[in-house]
C-alpha cells in the first residue's frame, strides 16, 4: 500500500489543526485514525461531527457500542475494532457485550441482539432491507429515528473504516491490547 501521511499539529494542513487540536482535547492524545484524516481536512471534520450527532441520538452506552461494533467487525477494522473496545470500557459497557461483538456470538439481551442484527442487514444488504426485517427491528422495540440513526453510524463507520483499511493504520498504543482479527468461518 501507498504510505499515507500521519500528520501532528505541526505537519497537519492549517485546516485540520484545529480539528487535531480538539481531537487532543477530547482524547489527551492524537488518535492515529484522526491523524491520518487530517490529511483531508473535510473528512476529519465530517468524521467528528458525525461521531458527535450519533452520540446525541439517545441510543445508550450499551447500544451505541452494539452499531459501532457490529459495523466495525463486519468490515473487520483491525484498528477501530480495538479502539471501540476500550472506548466501550470507558463507557461501563459490560465485557459480556463488547466479547459477544468481537466474537460474533449472542449478546446477552434480546433487544440488544435485535439491533446488531438489524445493523447488520444494513450494513450486508446496503440499506435495502425487508419489511421483516424492519418489522423485527420495530417489535424489539426501536422506531424510524433509530432506523435513521443506525445509517448515520454507518455513514461515520464507513468513513473511519475505509480509512484505516486503505492507510492500514497502526492501532494506537494504549488499545493494542485489545487487538482484534476477524474469525474465519
Amino acid at each position: 500500500m501507498t504510505d499515507f501521511p500521519s500528520h501532528d499539529l505541526t505537519t497537519a494542513p492549517e485546516a485540520s489543526k484545529p480539528l487535531l487540536e480538539k481531537s487532543q482535547a477530547a482524547f489527551g492524545r492524537l488518535p492515529g485514525l484522526h491523524k491520518v484524516m487530517a490529511e483531508s481536512p473535510q473528512l476529519l471534520e465530517g468524521y467528528q461531527v458525525l461521531h458527535k450527532l450519533f452520540t446525541e441520538t439517545g441510543f445508550d452506552a450499551d447500544e451505541l457500542t452494539v452499531v459501532w461494533q457490529t459495523i466495525n467487525v463486519e468490515h473487520a477494522c483491525h484498528y477501530c475494532v480495538p479502539a471501540h473496545t476500550g472506548i466501550a470500557k470507558m463507557m461501563k459497557v459490560d465485557d459480556a457485550i463488547s466479547d459477544a461483538l468481537r466474537d460474533e456470538t449472542a449478546l446477552p439481551a434480546p433487544k440488544l441482539e435485535a439491533l446488531r442484527t438489524f445493523t447488520l442487514a444494513m450494513v450486508r444488504d446496503r440499506g435495502n432491507v425487508s419489511e421483516a426485517q424492519m418489522q423485527a427491528f420495530f417489535d424489539a422495540g426501536y422506531d424510524h429515528r433509530a432506523v435513521l440513526n443506525v445509517i448515520l453510524a454507518l455513514a461515520q463507520k464507513v468513513m473511519s473504516n475505509y480509512t484505516n483499511h486503505v492507510a492500514e493504520t497502526p492501532v494506537d498504543e494504549g488499545m493494542r491490547k485489545f487487538a482484534w482479527t476477524k474469525a474465519t468461518t
